[in-house]
């Protein structure tokens, strides 16, 4: 009983984290499970179970409330559903936490980016077009054998470029929805599923946060959110250099 209130206490705060700034649902709810002597595998598998639903109520909310741009959702869907099924199937056979310190190094200079960024006068975002194919299968590939990197990568790359954050943010969400399901399935299919008090607590929690995240999402001011991002980005990925370096 007491694992499975903490794991609605994680999925709340992860969602409200995720919903509202567009990532580290993962990252929050695999480090604590990972804590918990959870192997990778089926840590990722646990709480990519329960962020099909979370996600789907997430983009629902952003759709509801216009934080979605059409067209970067579309861009992001195909590419990130076929990377997210090869980094599932993938994990099945290869430790995902060694790629983990490289992905984080990565992410901490873009968070500095956008911290900077966010600092600045206020300026015109610009629609970024390239490289948003490639961007998205790179994300659901690190999303499912890392246990959470779609948000980090994805949105933490566009806002840095220049995309607007609040519609960035509202996309990704939404397209999430059909990444974390595709690789529930590869999991299902090669690993199976277990903990289901783990995956029922992360799913109550993040389910309440959800529409509350999207309306923070909406509320907050463009730079304000920018800077929230940037912090966030660059604390997660600086806690987990460290803790790769002391293992």
């Amino acid at each position: 009983m007491e694992t499975f209130l903490a794991c609605i206490v994680v999925g709340f705060v992860g969602q409200m984290i995720d919903g509202s700034l567009g990532m580290a649902y993962g990252v929050s709810c695999n480090t604590f499970l990972l804590a918990l002597g959870i192997p990778p595998a089926v840590s990722s598998a646990s709480l990519h179970a329960a962020e099909v639903v979370t996600t789907g109520v997430s983009g629902a909310a952003h759709f509801k409330l216009g934080n979605i741009r059409k067209d970067l959702f579309l861009r992001l869907l195909i590419p990130g559903v076929i990377g997210g099924g090869l980094g599932a199937y993938a994990l099945s056979h290869i430790d995902g936490k060694v790629i983990k310190p490289y992905i984080s190094g990565y992410l901490l200079i873009m968070g500095v980016v956008i911290i900077v960024k966010g600092c600045r006068k206020a300026r015109e975002y610009r629609e970024v077009k390239r490289g948003i194919e490639p961007l998205a299968l790179v994300g659901g590939l690190l999303d499912a054998m890392g246990g959470g990197g779609w948000g980090p990568v994805v949105t933490t790359t566009l806002v840095a470029r220049g995309n607007q954050p609040r519609e960035t943010i509202g996309s990704v969400n939404a397209s999430e929805f059909f990444v974390t399901l595709a690789e529930s399935v590869v999991f299902v299919m090669t690993i199976g599923l277990s903990h289901w008090q783990i995956i029922l607590g992360l799913l109550l929690g993040g389910v309440v946060a959800a529409p509350l995240a999207a309306l923070v999402t909406r509320r907050l001011p463009v730079r304000v959110l920018m800077v929230l991002v940037g912090v966030l980005v660059s604390a997660v990925s600086l806690r987990t250099i460290v803790i790769a370096f002391l293992q």
